[in-house]
């Protein structure tokens, strides 16, 4: 009985004793107030401190809305956590700026992720997601087969003429109040994440990629400039609103108020619960290949950790396939890989939205990857803004490229 006794004590001390050598690590992460996403990233949490006895994952949530101002008010202060939730398009700002370090871990585990999902920055790894995002065309087969439309696949999208030629006959047909909904009533990120694709299909970008030291020739030259009066004209020629309710963007499909519509796979399954017959066509391609955008939210290490080691242990453990497959059956998203699709309900083969995993795995262009797009987005979205309410094309255009340019230059080129 005292053998057993004292086993049972060392047992106990030593169980004790490794829960308080756990050094913890802070994560912020942006998810306050989606009670879905808190539970599956708290299980997370949960599964990887109970897994191992070096380290203690401690998370603090953030509203969306207030979350970016938080990480750069608290890289200010000096204060960052060691885990951070980051935007994919927003990573190559934090990371030239300070706020986050390379990430390490194996590499060979995210080799069959989506592209999109990689947040990579001067040729070094910062960041991973648990998800990807895509957008489609929406529409319904019944309106495809009304109106006479070939239905486009991946391998044959439509071309720029048949898109038109479908919002002609969309239009013509009386049924709708518009063919086409962009989802003008969204502003932000929506304009270059869902917008810019159309300006790199047609051969121009928001920037250079080739050295991303300026705008000139990109944003305003003869390809974007083709772009601007194709935007322009969708507006002025009755195709779609250039003004619109929030609640006509919500509901304006289902209502019938639009034969077409440009949204994402996060508003999908509603969409196909209220009309069975929904499809969800593949970008046009408006002559240099069919574009549509990449990366969400990923994790990475910020610049202040000193236990990168521990965070990346994190990081490298929630890229299991279940929890792939949690996050996507739980909020709609994309999972990143083949087999964590498989698992899921509606992305495995077969499924009602597996059209999109190949969406983002063919179609997909992140967005500039410079330091500099956080302002290069708000010069875009003010532009495309202003051309759909009238404005000159082709002043509009060379006064964002002078505008993008010139912060460039301000910032001594953003390390490129």
């Amino acid at each position: 009985m005292k053998v057993f006794t004292f086993a049972a004590s060392a047992a106990i001390l030593a169980w004790a004793s490794a829960a308080q050598a756990q050094t913890t690590l802070t994560m912020w992460y942006h998810g306050a107030g989606n009670e879905v996403e808190s539970k599956i990233i708290n299980q997370i949490i949960a599964d990887f401190n109970a897994s191992q006895s070096e380290w203690k994952v401690e998370l603090q949530s953030f509203p969306q809305a207030a979350y970016n101002d938080s990480v750069v008010a608290g890289a200010l202060a000096g204060n960052l956590p060691d885990i951070l939730d980051v935007d994919g398009p927003v990573m190559p700002n934090w990371a030239w700026a300070g706020y986050m370090q390379p990430l390490t871990i194996d590499e060979s585990k995210i080799a069959d992720f989506l592209p999109g999902t990689k947040g990579v920055w001067n040729g070094q790894l910062y960041s991973i997601g648990l998800w990807d995002a895509a957008v489609a065309l929406v529409t319904r087969q019944s309106y495809l087969d009304e109106l006479g439309l070939r239905t486009p696949t991946l391998e044959q999208p439509w071309t720029k003429d048949e898109f038109m030629a479908a919002l002609d006959a969309a239009k013509a047909s009386g049924k709708f109040e518009y063919a086409f909904d962009p989802g003008m009533a969204w502003t932000g990120e929506w304009y270059p994440y869902a917008f810019s694709p159309f300006l790199q299909s047609f051969g121009g970008d928001i920037v250079d990629r080739s050295t991303y030291k300026t705008a000139e020739g990109a944003l305003n030259g003869d390809a974007a400039m083709a772009f601007g009066e194709w935007w322009q004209g969708l507006f002025t020629n009755g195709y779609a609103p250039a003004t619109q309710d929030p609640a006509d963007r919500d509901g304006g499909f289902a209502a019938g108020k639009y034969a077409f519509s440009w949204n994402g796979n996060w508003a999908a399954l509603n969409t196909l619960q209220q009309f069975p017959d929904t499809v969800f066509l593949p970008a046009p391609d408006f002559g240099n290949g069919p574009k549509i955008g990449a990366a969400s939210w990923q994790f990475g290490v910020s610049a202040r950790s000193q236990h990168p080691e521990g965070a990346a242990a994190f990081i490298e453990f929630a890229l299991q396939d279940q929890y792939l497959a949690d996050f996507s059956n739980g909020i709609g998203l994309i999972p990143p890989t083949p087999t964590a699709a498989a698992m899921t309900e509606h992305y495995k083969p077969g499924g009602a939205m597996a059209g999109f995993f190949e969406l983002s795995a063919q179609q997909a262009l992140v967005r500039p990857v410079t330091p500099g797009y956080v302002v290069q987005a708000k010069v875009f979205e003010k532009a495309l803004a202003d051309i759909a309410n009238g404005a000159d094309v082709a002043d509009t255009l060379d006064a964002a490229a002078d505008e993008i340019t010139a912060d460039i230059e301000k910032n001594g080129g953003y390390g490129h």
